[in-house]
């Protein structure tokens, strides 16, 4: 074994023992078994844990403080608009929907805390943010049976009709962002291609879509690991820069991107690089970086951006604007819009079945093949095994208009991508 394989093995043994240490503290055991049995509610609907016969209550387990505290904001608030407005027409069932929010900033031991502390009251999560904290809990997911729908798209989070992912994974979504650099960016068989990530599930996933079209297409990669700790990208640009690259793949948060972004620009290292859903945030246009973003970056997402030119962008970003008038819009808002709503879809079809137990919107969700949001990608929930989507659109940033991005390749799978199964 080389000393860099001994090093991984090391660190994901310490990781996979700390995370261990950390639910042996939370308890393996809720009260959800005991609360879920076959309580018959108004209309002679059964429920259970988080149900009462006035409110529905979701948990919310979020990022306001961490890494991704901007994301975390704009998926929340987007959520707790949903929540009112489908509150004012009456709510779910008879029942009025609520949502109980904690802030793990981004920090393993608070997030699994967190998690623990909710789950015996809610019916499910309709936001988990993070992919190593989804990861933790997935057998306790399992067990408690709880609906969880993560801001978090790591293909090691399928398999499991309880956790499912709304949109393509990270790995699904790597490989239709190198088609794009393909077919449009001028990236070519023999060519290398740098990948910068975080260490952990969303990067080392998003890794695995770039090693696997780099094996089909016939590209080399050279890769760049970082902690979600490390916001200075000088060092990964000047290795890329020194091996050849001819683009960038980002995996990693909004500072990681900008920063390298700008260190390129600024070392004149002009290759197009391309991230993940969660590797921008508007913001960042505002900043010293903002003008080599513009030129040089691209954005590969689940779903048409928040200024899509369609009703449902259009009403949302009104309504958004006058429940917060002092915040931005971003793709956050779309991605909690979108997980709120076929969380909802899912309790209304339980409902129809006169069913809200755990298991019976577990069961619901699955009969959702096809349910668009208005932002371009239909969701399909009906097998546990695969994501909702396999297609990405390729979003390009720009102050100009709302959200700042708008979109350069519309909605799509590459081929590459509809042959290849997530996760395997």
């Amino acid at each position: 074994m080389s000393s860099r394989t001994l090093t991984r093995a090391k660190r994901a043994t310490a990781t996979a023992t700390a995370l261990a240490a950390l639910l042996a503290v939370a308890g393996c055991s809720s009260k959800a078994g005991d609360d879920e049995g076959d309580k018959e509610g108004a209309g002679g609907v059964k429920s259970g844990v988080g149900v009462s016969a006035k409110t529905i209550n979701l948990g919310v387990l979020t990022d306001m403080t961490g890494v991704y505290a901007t994301l975390g904001k704009s998926v929340t608030q987007a959520q707790q608009l949903y929540v009112k407005q489908v509150n004012a027409d009456g709510g779910i069932c008879g029942r009025k929907l609520k949502l109980t929010v904690r802030d793990h900033g981004y920090d393993p031991q608070k997030a699994v805390a967190a998690y623990t502390e909710l789950e015996p009251d809610v019916l499910g999560f309709a936001q988990f943010i993070g992919s190593p904290f989804v990861a933790a809990v997935k057998q306790r997911v399992d067990g408690n049976k709880g609906l969880v729908l993560p801001q978090a798209w790591s293909a090691n989070l399928l398999g499991s009709p309880y956790v499912r992912v709304v949109g393509s994974t990270y790995d699904l979504e790597t490989i239709n962002a190198i088609d794009f650099l393909m077919k449009e960016k001028g990236l070519k068989k023999g060519d290398k291609l740098g990948h910068v990530y975080f260490e952990g599930d969303y990067g080392e996933n998003a890794l695995k879509g770039s090693q696997y079209m780099a094996k089909e297409s016939g590209l080399t990669v050279v890769e760049q690991k970082i902690k979600a700790t490390d916001n200075d990208m000088t060092a990964q640009v000047a290795a890329l820069k020194k091996a050849g690259v001819k683009a960038v793949v980002i995996s990693a948060g909004p500072r990681q991107a900008a920063s390298l972004v700008g260190v390129a620009a600024a070392g004149k290292f002009e290759v197009p690089i391309i991230g993940n859903n969660s590797a921008f945030a508007p913001q960042l246009l505002g900043t010293q970086a903002g003008p080599a973003l513009a030129k040089n970056y691209y954005v590969a997402s689940p779903t048409l951006p928040i200024g899509a030119d369609t009703p449902a962008a259009k009403k949302l970003v009104a309504d958004y604007k006058k429940a917060y008038p002092k915040d931005a819009l971003d793709n956050g808002v779309t991605a909690g819009w979108t997980a709120a709503s076929v969380f909802g879809e899912a309790l209304k079809k339980a409902c129809e079945s006169k069913d809200l137990t755990r298991d019976g919107v577990d069961k619901a969700l699955l009969t959702i093949d096809s349910f668009d949001t208005g932002f371009g990608v239909t969701q399909d929930f009906s097998d546990p095994k695969a994501p909702s989507s396999k297609e990405s659109v390729i979003l390009r940033p720009d102050k100009s208009v709302t959200g700042g991005m708008k979109v350069a390749r519309e909605p799509g799978a590459a081929e590459v991508a509809e042959g290849y199964t997530p996760g395997a």
